[in-house]
């Protein structure tokens, strides 16, 4: 699989952005060519309000100068992406990756932890912008009995709902075939915490060391960073990784409140049963989905989830 399609673009070179530093960008086109780029400013004036306007995954045109440095010109319409609000500008955005065919969420019961409501809020968007999703739990070579338990109840409540479900341990090599053959000839969104062992996945898929492993805290029991940048690494099947920096926090941006139920597949199954056509589920008579919570056809959790992202299109705080 390649990058891009072959073929002259009377506006510039054509490329697919593979590697974002934060001041330049590498630049791979359709026969191998990598540039070392930088963005236009007149980017940053087309009411783009992110962090970094070009993302690796972008397909970009670029004029390519005689002493081989190069200016990304314009970006093309992407299929879709994985945004979040930036962690210290509410206001701003930060769009993980572009033109994702499938979205690796790692996730980790312990060492460190993924909270439920950071997996929910992943999943609403990824289904908010048409990004496929297998959620990977991994490292369950390390898990006591007590925390197998947990990993299999969250295991089915996902399933349950429709998302794909893969145990994986880069120790014993449980899951990576299963991950390898979802990956293939793909362009892949590996994302999750720092700590969950997105690296050693990469390298286990690559089949070489490709990308640093990092350790844990003993304190805090969280990951510490390893990657600093995302980058986007060919793998042995034909696919393509999108490696990101560990996140902490997925606060959702542009949601209606009126919209957020259409993410969470089994609430918006069961508001088709509400009395009221715009029924948010908070105290309304005769809500279909209060009363599925309260018959436990939906999880605490994931209702907890929903109204924790209903803040969001409040004042646009959110806890985890």
């Amino acid at each position: 699989m390649g990058l891009g399609e072959e073929g002259s673009d009377p506006k510039g070179v054509r490329g697919r952005v593979i590697k974002n530093t934060g001041n330049t960008y590498l630049v791979r086109t359709a026969n191998g060519t990598d540039f070392v780029c930088i963005a236009k400013g007149h980017f940053r004036l087309k009411g783009i309000r992110s962090t970094s306007p070009v993302v690796v995954g972008d397909m970009v045109l670029m004029n390519v100068n005689p002493d081989g440095t190069a200016f990304i010109t314009d970006i093309e319409e992407r299929s879709n992406y994985i945004v979040r609000k930036a962690s210290n500008l509410s206001k701003h955005t930060h769009i993980l990756a572009a033109n994702i065919d499938l979205a690796l969420l790692c996730i980790t019961v312990r060492y460190p932890e993924t909270t439920t409501v950071f997996i929910d809020r992943f999943l609403v968007t990824a289904e908010a912008y048409t990004v496929p999703v297998i959620l990977v739990f991994n490292k369950i070579d390390l898990y006591n009995e007590e925390d197998d338990a947990y990993l299999e109840a969250l295991i089915r409540l996902y399933s349950v709902i429709g998302y794909r479900c893969v145990k994986t341990s880069m120790v014993t090599g449980e899951g990576l075939n299963e991950i390898d053959e979802a990956t293939k000839g793909k362009i892949i969104l590996l994302a999750g915490h720092s700590g969950v062992g997105k690296s050693s996945i990469i390298n286990a898929l690559k089949g070489e060391y490709v990308q640093k492993v990092g350790e844990i805290s003993d304190y805090h029991h969280k990951g510490m960073h390893t990657t600093t940048y995302s980058e986007m690494i060919q793998l042995n099947n034909g696919g393509f990784v999108i490696d990101t920096p560990g996140i902490k926090g997925f606060g959702t941006i542009n949601m209606v409140a009126a919209e957020v139920s259409h993410y969470f597949p089994e609430i918006f199954k069961a508001s088709e049963n509400c009395k009221y056509y715009n029924c948010l589920h908070l105290n309304e008579p005769g809500c279909a989905v209060q009363k599925a919570v309260e018959g436990h056809h939906i999880s605490e959790s994931r209702y907890h989830s929903y109204l924790n992202i209903l803040e969001d299109t409040g004042d646009g705080k959110y806890r985890i």
